[in-house]
């Protein structure tokens, strides 16, 4: 495509160390990473909110992190963004032997399974044969529990009631609970336990089958939303939030959270 070819070449012309851009030159992988991060959760954003202008921009902004990682590694001799594109032409085709070849499945049961041994097959090929082996570090720690949670379970180590998952929810909070009371000054032991919580709490979204980066996200969104009517309420009185006590503020969390629900 011209269009990509031409993207392609404006990513050569801002790695030129001569006539290109000084903070694009200076770019590595390492220095890279943050940005292509944000940009994948650009696009989640994006998405959340139904802004297919924004979703259009922000997509445009993740390609382009694909093809400036394509440049650095072309430059280091690596591979380019053909050889990026052929690879998971070729991994698609691989993962995809209902569509690619002449493979049926009866279920989408069936695909998943077939899906994940193919994922198997190719973890092996990089000596990751340990099951959970492969999983990406750099994944936000709730979306990297959950992944760790589901490989377990595919070997049968999992609660098969989410009221177990409850229970074990309930004593990790004891514990919390139980190291804050003797062991206030130490945080690693609290960091340690608080951890296990979260770790508890991701399996329970995991078995109710609810994402806990997404839940969390608009839970974020929910308290920023309701503490921006709190602000708006006291500037319209032309005072500061700082000059309310945290019981009249709370006062109007809950007159806020009332109008929400009426």
């Amino acid at each position: 495509m011209d269009n990509v070819k031409e993207l392609l070449k404006i990513m050569k012309t801002l790695r030129d160390p001569q006539d290109g851009c000084a903070w694009d030159v200076e770019q590595t992988f390492n220095t890279l990473a943050p940005h292509t991060i944000e940009e994948a959760y650009e696009v989640a954003e994006a998405i959340e909110q139904g802004d297919m202008v924004s979703l259009k921009d922000e997509l445009g902004d993740l390609l382009f992190q694909v093809i400036f990682h394509s440049q650095l590694a072309e430059e280091a001799g690596h591979f380019n963004f053909s050889d990026v594109v052929d690879a998971n032409s070729e991994k698609m085709r691989r993962r995809h032997p209902h569509v690619f070849a002449d493979e049926n499945f009866r279920s989408s049961d069936e695909q998943v399974t077939a899906w994940e041994k193919q994922k198997e097959t190719e973890r092996k090929a990089k000596n990751q044969n340990g099951i959970l082996d492969g999983i990406t570090k750099g994944l936000p720690a709730l979306t990297r529990a959950i992944k760790i949670q589901k490989r377990a379970a595919r070997v049968g180590f999992d609660w098969p009631k989410t009221s177990q998952v409850i229970d074990k929810l309930n004593e990790e909070m004891l514990e919390l609970s139980e190291e804050l009371v003797k062991n206030i000054a130490d945080q690693t032991k609290i960091k340690e336990e608080f951890g296990d919580m979260m770790f508890v709490y991701a399996n329970l979204a995991r078995h109710l089958k609810i994402d806990p980066e997404e839940a969390l996200r608009a839970a974020n969104n929910k308290f920023i939303n309701r503490f921006n009517k709190i602000e708006e309420i006291i500037d319209n009185k032309e005072k500061k939030i700082s000059s309310y006590s945290l019981d009249e503020l709370e006062k109007l969390w809950n007159e806020v959270k009332k109008e929400e629900r009426s």
